[in-house]
């Protein structure tokens, strides 16, 4: 029976099922996927790598699943999502945690009145009060016990009317302050439902534990851009000779959403601005341009390569638009040129994300492009 039979991560039956679909986010690896390609091309004890690691489904996977494995992720909510299911508070802080949290909640009273209307409609005036507490008060960063309490209530921010904090909204993506405005008046829905927060909360937090916590023997998940921190880490590695014997991986697609304003609300919880705005910096927006997306990708494959053992593989699923498509295939054979490939076609026929953000191409879905010196491909 393989590990993955064993593992048995369909559904919510056990702690390492209910943890890996922890965290809302746009764009993920369907987890099934993540546990198939690790379990297929490495092996327990080896080392894997994922640079883009959005909610680290590669990274949870590879640590329950026996593996070295470490992850970037730029933006501080994928980051957090990752981090907490790789290693969990104990319940019984986190619930104290929140219990107080709930009873400063009153402090903040006056803060309502200078927040955006959108909250008004988005929250109730509890739940409102209590994210304003927790905004200020919890040490996301660098506490486990808050951080893990930080990212359940990330996960329950907005989504569906009663499986939420919030007055009905998207679960995976925060839509705009004028658009949701609007689309609750178009549905009579101006006014929020009535929620205890702390009630709420603590019944989330109860089922989320009650299979336990997931064993992780080695998962790491660093917040950073993997322009620079992959520089850190083959330094690293040229005084440890670690190497990684699997790059598994979903970079982001060229032109087609922006992870940070998609996620502004869940932003302005982890102490962002109340009114949506362009992020500063490099590589968080929606890599409109092709030659800095062409430059990322490079750059980012360039430090991989590096990093790889002789014997390693390569598994990086991209968009199949020809711009996309091409341009990781001819990055990735030009870093690593002594790996043989395999590419295998993900098409669709349903409306797919890129077309939800313009795609006119007639080219959907998506492709797994595989190179390999292990000879685990033939």
């Amino acid at each position: 029976m393989s590990i993955l039979k064993e593992i048995n991560i369909r559904g919510y039956s056990n702690a390492i099922a209910r943890w890996s679909k922890f965290g809302p986010y746009y764009a993920m690896f369907p987890v099934d996927f993540a546990f198939d390609v690790v379990e297929k091309y490495s092996r327990p004890g080896d080392y894997v790598l994922d640079p883009f690691a959005g909610r680290c489904s590669s990274v949870y996977a590879g640590g329950v699943m026996g593996r070295h494995s470490l992850g970037i992720e730029i933006s501080p909510v994928g980051w957090l999502y990752g981090s907490v299911k790789l290693a969990p508070a104990p319940q019984k802080e986190v619930l104290t945690r929140l219990l107080d949290i709930y009873i400063i909640r009153n402090n903040y009273n006056s803060e309502l009145p200078r927040l955006p209307t959108f909250f008004r409609h988005c929250f109730c005036d509890e739940a409102l009060k209590f994210l304003l507490a927790s905004r200020a008060s919890l040490n996301w960063q660098s506490d486990s016990t808050d951080s893990s309490l930080m990212s359940i209530i990330l996960v329950y921010l907005h989504g569906k009317i009663s499986e939420s904090l919030s007055n009905q909204m998207p679960i995976t993506k925060s839509t705009g302050q004028s658009y949701s405005i609007n689309w609750w008046a178009g549905k009579n829905l101006l006014t929020p439902p009535e929620i205890n927060p702390y009630e709420f909360l603590k019944t989330k937090i109860e089922w989320r534990y009650a299979k336990g916590v997931p064993k992780v023997d080695d998962g790491k998940v660093v917040f950073g851009d993997s322009t620079w921190e992959l520089e850190k880490i083959a330094a690293r590695s040229e005084e440890t000779g670690i190497k990684f014997s699997l790059l598994f991986t979903s970079p982001p697609y060229w032109s087609v959403t922006d992870y940070h304003a998609d996620q502004w609300l869940r932003l302005w919880m982890l102490g962002g601005p109340a009114i949506p705005k362009p992020q500063q910096g490099a590589h968080r927006s929606r890599f409109a341009s092709k030659e800095k997306y062409y430059e990322l990708l490079d750059t980012v494959f360039g430090h991989c390569s590096k990093l790889m053992a002789t014997k390693s593989t390569i598994y990086v699923r991209t968009d199949m638009r020809d711009f996309t498509y091409k341009s990781t295939l001819e990055i990735l054979t030009k870093h690593f040129p002594d790996h043989r490939q395999k590419i295998i076609p993900k098409p669709v026929n349903k409306r797919t994300q890129t077309d939800i953000t313009g795609n006119r191409s007639s080219k959907k879905g998506e492709v797994d492009i595989i190179l390999d010196t292990s000879n685990k491909l033939f």
